[in-house]
């Protein structure tokens, strides 16, 4: 395999949903991977010829976006994570209010959103009342596991 089939590798995992691609061909391996939407590194590895097929997998919302958010947060805020793969709803259905929105105050057993996963509809509830002080995701959105979706600060 030459540098300009691996670049092509690359290109693919950039420009698709893929988040990982590993081509193996004889005794020789070349594994792409992206980590946080951004880099794509691979392994040592050469080959001949290239058969690649890779089924899209569902990527993780960029985590440039949340580095901010997560480096502006109070000392004695909570980052409420998804609990599971699924795709996020603020609200119970597309016409209603959001369960919360940023600068609503919570109280524990309160719905928060609710995920889908495999058709089943998972209401998720704050774990200890406080302030939203931000929504880390957007509606209709897909999430993966432990996804960072809230930030909560207690209430004193």
């Amino acid at each position: 395999m030459d540098i300009s089939q691996i670049r092509k590798l690359i290109g693919l995992v950039r420009n698709t949903d893929i988040t990982e691609l590993e081509v193996t061909i004889a005794d020789q391996t070349v594994r792409i991977s992206r980590q946080n939407q951004a880099a794509a590194t691979q392994t040592p590895a050469a080959a001949q010829q290239v058969y690649a097929a890779a089924a899209p997998a569902a990527t993780p919302a960029p985590a440039a976006a949340e580095a901010p958010v997560a480096a502006s947060e109070p000392d004695d805020a909570h980052v409420v994570k998804s609990p599971m793969v699924g795709t996020y709803y603020s609200a119970p259905s597309p016409d209603a209010d959001a369960f919360i929105s940023v600068g609503a105050k919570v109280a524990k057993g309160d719905t928060l959103c609710i995920i889908e996963a495999m058709k089943m509809m998972n209401e998720i509830e704050a774990e200890y009342g406080g302030i939203v002080e931000a929504i880390l995701v957007d509606n209709a959105s897909p999430l993966e596991y432990g996804q960072p979706m809230f930030i909560i600060t207690p209430l004193a």
